[in-house]
């Protein structure tokens, strides 16, 4: 009874020592008499005792390796340290286990010496500005090297990148160069583009204050030519409804003879008179004396006798001026008037 107690006991305790359960995101890698048996999965899962070994369980999560600082030089001979970071998983546990001995320290070594070859072929600036091409470029050979130890590559970043002091001092000082060409190139370009702003606010202006003196004599040569057009319509409709009213020639007389009146206000220096004025204010006889035009007296229309001229006291007989020719005109001119 004892003896079966004690074979109980050991049973189970083989039993329970034999049974592994494996977590999610992992493999077990299992040896039988010390070869590759099976790759267990997660869950549960029972070995034999004494001739099935758990080599080795295989994380399958990513992990992020963070590398030290690696120094390299550029192909124009700048030493400065480059600090990466590496993104891999485990696609396949056996490989993992059985490729490389250490597959992280061979990683990061690989990773070291692909690093150098890279920015080996680039010169300081060209580093500094493609980071993007080193990512890609080195993410491509680590993933394929690393085939084989069953690692897979998804990622790589450059993380830092140090050059020396002196570098980094010229670097600040071509900076702040580039900058304050910068800043000179946006000030002129401001100057400019208020220059020509202004230029084109002030010729615009002129443009509109021209366009606005046009309009305005447009409009007042516009508002005379209507105002005279309407001038010699009224004129015009005046003319054709005297017409049409029959006006008589003593009218026409009459409204000149106003007219006259109107001229002779004593306003006006001189006034030529018509030659037949007294026949016009004969005619109308009692118009005249309306308008007070004229002398209402009788008028002796009979001949009067001339006297015959005498000499002309304006000629000095002492003196002689006017000569024989002035005293033979004055005796020529009263002969006539005694033979009339």
């Amino acid at each position: 009874m004892p003896f079966l107690l004690i074979l109980i006991v050991i049973i189970l305790i083989l039993v329970f020592t034999n049974v592994r359960v494996i977590g999610q995101s992992h493999q077990a890698i299992i040896e039988r008499l010390g070869k590759y048996h099976a790759t267990w999965d997660a869950g549960l899962h029972l070995k034999v005792p004494f001739v099935d070994r758990v080599a080795r369980i295989v994380s399958l999560k990513e992990q992020v390796m963070d590398f030290p600082p690696q120094p390299v030089i550029t192909k124009d001979n700048v030493t400065m340290q480059i600090d990466s970071v590496v993104f891999c998983k485990v696609f396949d546990a056996r490989l993992y286990t059985y490729g490389v001995e250490n597959p992280i320290v061979g990683l990061q070594n690989l990773a070291a010496t692909t690093l150098r070859n890279i920015i080996g072929e680039m010169e300081l600036d060209q580093t500094l500005t493609s980071r993007d091409a080193i990512n890609s470029r080195l993410e491509r050979v680590l993933d394929d090297a690393t085939d084989p130890w069953g690692l897979k590559v998804t990622r790589v970043e450059i993380k830092n990148i140090n050059p020396p002091e002196e570098v980094e001092q010229t670097m600040l000082k071509q900076m702040k160069a580039e900058r304050d060409r910068r800043q000179t190139v946006l000030e002129a370009q401001a100057h400019q583009e208020a220059v020509v702003s202004r230029a084109e606010g002030d010729k615009r202006a002129k443009i509109l204050a021209a366009e606005a003196e046009r309009d305005a004599q447009i409009a007042l040569a516009e508002g005379r030519s209507r105002s005279i057009e309407l001038v010699y319509e009224a004129e015009a409709r005046g003319l054709q409804k005297l017409n049409a009213a029959g006006i008589t020639e003593p009218v026409l007389k009459l409204k000149g003879i106003e007219a006259l009146k109107d001229v002779s206000d004593g306003r006006a220096t001189k006034i030529y008179m018509p030659s037949d004025l007294s026949n016009i204010i004969t005619n109308l006889g009692v118009a005249g004396e309306a308008l007070g035009i004229g002398d209402n007296t009788a008028i002796d229309t009979s001949p009067k006798p001339e006297k015959p001229l005498e000499n002309d006291p304006c000629i000095d007989a002492d003196t002689g001026f006017g000569g024989r020719e002035a005293a033979a005109a004055t005796a020529h001119i009263n002969r006539d008037i005694s033979r009339s």
